[in-house]
């Protein structure tokens, strides 16, 4: 039992949203230093629950991502960052 579909003609099935690319903002502002002694500038790129943000949703590049990461690391074992939330039950 072979089912036809139909179209309306008038009405377009899909349309394609177009979203800007995101730019790195240390390759785009070269005076910002990723430190892991700087948690103010780190925490940007965790989320509340202390994950770090991917760099698909956050725009960075694959070098500074990688740079991001180690120094958020570095931060989270020397105190500056947490490891997650605090959850009181």
């Amino acid at each position: 039992m072979a089912v036809e579909k139909t179209f309306r003609k008038d009405k377009p099935r899909f349309r394609r949203t177009y979203q800007r690319r995101k730019i790195c903002r240390f390759c785009a502002d070269s005076s910002l230093v990723i430190d892991y002694k700087d948690p103010k500038t780190l925490r940007y790129f965790t989320t509340e629950r202390g994950k770090i943000i991917p760099r698909r949703i956050s725009g960075n590049c694959a070098k500074h991502q990688r740079i991001l990461t180690v120094a958020i690391k570095r931060a989270r074992n020397m105190a500056l960052l947490p490891y997650t939330t605090s959850v009181i039950r």
